[in-house]
């Protein structure tokens, strides 16, 4: 099954059109133009994604609209490892020698998943020594490429391991909620 998945250049394309925004439809010739390949190729990618049960489609006056199966048994899986490559994750992960000396980061599950915006969650946190003027640069073009406001937090390791030794509710609250680790040891980081 996984071999259906990444064995094309145009499928890869349209794997993370489809999981780096999620909850968005696309019609054919709009996914053509997004991902930049010639439209049999994508038709092509398009069928093969929609009988492995990934994609679902629906006609709309006279337009063939297609939207990733939230209920797939690899959708958030894939969804981890796009938001990895691509987007804030993938700037991230390109530019960590820029960033500074980063122990941990992560982005929230509510981000990733695309939830709605809400001022009270953190979609990106860091542990380590942040060069911020670098790392505002990456918020600030992920902002404007979704149209919204991120919020972040850095912080320093001692920081970070005070607060968590002292189970301040901010940490706890980071800690318990799903998250997609960017960089560092998922259990090394939640061990009290």
């Amino acid at each position: 099954m996984l071999i259906d998945l990444f064995i094309s250049k145009v499928r890869v394309k349209v794997l993370e059109l489809f999981l780096s925004n999620p909850g968005q439809t696309y019609h054919v010739r709009d996914i053509v133009r997004r991902v930049d390949e010639e439209i049999n190729a994508v038709r092509r990618e398009l069928a093969r994604l929609e009988k492995t049960g990934l994609l679902s489609s629906e006609w709309r006056a006279n337009r063939r609209y297609y939207g990733a199966k939230r209920d797939h048994i690899f959708y958030f899986e894939l969804l981890s490892m796009i938001n990895k490559s691509t987007g804030l994750g993938g700037a991230v992960l390109k530019n960590r020698p820029k960033l500074g000396k980063i122990r941990y980061a992560i982005l929230s599950g509510a981000f990733v998943r695309g939830r709605a915006y809400t001022p009270n969650e953190i979609d990106l946190f860091i542990v380590g020594t942040v060069v911020l003027p670098e790392l505002g640069a990456i918020v600030r073009e992920e902002e404007a490429r979704r149209n919204r406001e991120i919020n972040f937090t850095p912080m320093t390791e001692e920081e970070f391991a005070f607060r968590k030794n002292r189970r301040d509710p901010f940490v706890m609250g980071i800690l318990s909620k799903p998250r997609v680790m960017l960089i560092g040891d998922e259990d090394e980081m939640v061990k009290l």
